[in-house]
């Protein structure tokens, strides 16, 4: 006799009533059919399927031109937190790239007519198959609490040290850097590699290679110069840029002049240990009075101070303040992992400041970068603006750009390299005094050795290395024909640190970190202005940047040189050590609502 629905047993049920087969529910069916493909794994000829190296060009850790040394051997229980990327069919990337640039191309007739998550999956097309395929590989190896995000081309899974080292046939070690040892990450010591089959669907587990770069520790004790009134109630901001000096140097409105907030948002991105304190932001508020006070966090927060996280809140709503800001937080530093997060969120905040980086040269792979890049273009394809900064080792980049026993070349920057996204540069004031600026000579910029000139900035580019006055570098140094960098800057150099506050102190902080939530906040104020006028997000901002170049402050003087013999200076127009110079919101304003 058949069962009735309240009597059958859970997960069973007749497929009719009168009819006495059971309905196997599909999870016992899942677990049946990986404890038989395990089965079958134990079973199986004792010859080994063929393995295929991932990431093949990417070197192993080399404590040689590393920050980061070997601290001990993990636990072999210890969990990591790894992201997969499964193979995206190369003419359906082509299709998302160009939709992603005309979109956000201000004169085109699509100019703002972004697509959801459902319409960018759709253009992606990855078969549903390939992802399972993937996930159930990592699942049958031991990973758990795996996802496979919307568009299914990442899946994000939980692994076992001991797992992960037998899947990927690879190391794992526990690393610590020089200047921060109490800051650790597990990364693979070795090359890692997947069987043939799996190797055809997933084309990288990241970030296995990948090491990040910290800021310098002397732009977190720097000391102020300027000749400028202190706006902030502690004389601990005397000299060092406050929220007063920002507003004076960019035209940035105040009170009253700021645009609606009405369906407006905005983000800062912070990783492992870089976490903010309620009071440290309260100080800020209250004492350089500008309201820091955070609308959403994602990923956690823990009350330790982090300096990082801090300047980035304070500044980006020292700007923007009247925007509700979004903190997201990443206990790894895995730049996929956020790529994943952002882009997965059905109200994803509108603009994105990041202050995180590496040289193109270090653990940056081919496949790692085209992968992140797939990533932005998701985003600028949805109406999302992605600031990076460009780093804060000049030319040189980490690495440095070497001699004599070893070949000089200059180091570019990735992500700010990435035609894909807004690099954002350093400077300083020209002199003591609020005014002109010049090129922070630590400020990252120059020209990427893995990406082509996109065509917005083509005749930008080739204006630049066509004047007399670039006084180019040699041209062994850097790559002519790769996309050029910063996009644009703000105050970042040592002359003019910003006043944070930050575990319970006050102190001066430089870098180009400082400088992308700046810019990011000025973004965020246009977006208000549009949204205002019932019109769309500027989205992937650097088409409208080309086009509007009279709306920056040009930079003129300066080299990006960081104390090398050669550098690129700043001139008149885009360059590659401050890109169009520093924002002009009076003028943006104007040029961003032409386009309602």
């Amino acid at each position: 006799s058949t069962c009735t629905p309240d009597l059958c047993p859970r997960g069973l049920l007749p497929t009719h009533t009168s009819d006495p087969t059971y309905h196997i529910h599909p999870l016992i069916i899942q677990t049946i059919k990986m404890l038989c493909l395990g089965l079958l794994s134990l079973l199986a000829p004792s010859v080994a399927e063929s393995r295929v190296r991932l990431e093949p060009s990417v070197a192993p850790h080399s404590a040689e031109t590393s920050s980061w040394f070997v601290a001990s051997t993990p636990e072999p229980s210890e969990v990591m937190e790894l992201t997969a990327a499964v193979r995206v069919d190369d003419a359906n990337r082509r299709e998302l790239e160009k939709i992603f640039f005309t979109v956000s191309d201000p004169d085109n007739s699509e100019y703002g007519k972004y697509l959801s998550i459902e319409e960018i999956t759709h253009v992606l097309g990855v078969p549903a198959a390939r992802a399972e395929r993937a996930r159930e590989f990592f699942v049958l190896h031991g990973a758990i609490h795996t996802e496979v995000n919307p568009y299914r081309d990442m899946i994000a899974f939980k692994m076992s040290v001991r797992d992960v080292e037998n899947t990927l046939n690879t190391t794992i070690l526990k690393y610590a850097h020089k200047d921060k040892p109490h800051i650790q990450i597990l990364r693979a010591s070795s090359y890692y590699s997947l069987p043939e089959s799996v190797a055809n669907d997933v084309i990288l587990v990241g970030e296995l290679l990948q090491f990040p770069r910290f800021k310098p520790p002397h732009l977190s004790k720097a000391v102020g110069k300027g000749d400028w009134p202190n706006d902030c109630d502690t004389g601990s901001c005397e000299g060092l840029v406050t929220p007063g000096v920002l507003a004076k140097a960019y035209n940035l409105p105040t009170g009253d002049g700021l645009p609606s907030a009405e369906g407006n948002s905005m983000a800062v991105a912070e990783f492992q240990g870089q976490y903010y304190i309620e009071s440290d932001l309260t100080k800020f508020s209250t004492e350089c009075h500008r309201d820091c006070s955070i609308a959403k966090v994602i990923g956690g927060d823990l009350p330790i101070g982090g300096v990082e996280a801090e300047l980035d809140i304070e500044y980006i709503k020292t700007v923007a303040t009247n925007i509700p800001l979004t903190f997201i937080y990443n206990a790894q530093y895995s730049l996929l992992n956020w790529a994943n997060q952002i882009t997965g969120l059905s109200d994803s905040p509108l603009v994105h400041s990041v202050s995180y980086g590496n040289d193109e040269a270090q653990q940056t792979s081919a496949e790692y970068m085209y992968t992140c890049n797939t990533a932005f273009m998701k985003a600028g394809a949805r109406g999302l603006s992605i600031l990076f900064a460009s780093g804060d080792q000049g030319v040189c980049g980490r690495e440095g750009c070497g001699g004599l026993f070893k070949k000089a070349s200059f180091k570019p920057d990735f992500p700010a390299g990435s035609p894909y996204i807004t690099a954002v540069g350093g400077t300083n004031f020209h002199t003591n005094s609020i005014g002109a600026e010049e090129a922070w000579n630590d400020g990252g910029g120059g020209f990427s050795n893995t990406f082509g000139i996109p065509g917005y900035q083509s005749d930008a580019v080739e204006g630049y290395k066509s004047s007399s006055d670039a006084d180019l570098p040699p041209s062994y140094l850097w790559n002519s024909t790769g996309r050029g960098y910063p996009d644009v800057s703000a105050l970042g150099g040592l002359k003019a640190p910003y006043c944070v506050a930050t575990s319970g102190r006050w102190g001066g902080v430089a870098g180009t970190s400082a400088a992308s939530p700046v810019v990011a906040g000025v973004f965020a104020l246009l977006n208000g202005a549009r949204l205002k006028a019932n019109s769309a997000s500027m989205g992937f901002l650097n088409p409208f940047i080309y086009k509007n170049a009279d709306a920056f402050n040009d930079v003129e003087y300066g080299e990006n040189n960081a104390n090398y013999q050669y550098g690129f200076k700043a001139i008149a127009g885009w360059d590659p050590a401050t890109g169009f110079g520093t924002p002009n919101y009076e003028k943006l304003a104007k040029a961003a609502m032409s386009y309602v």
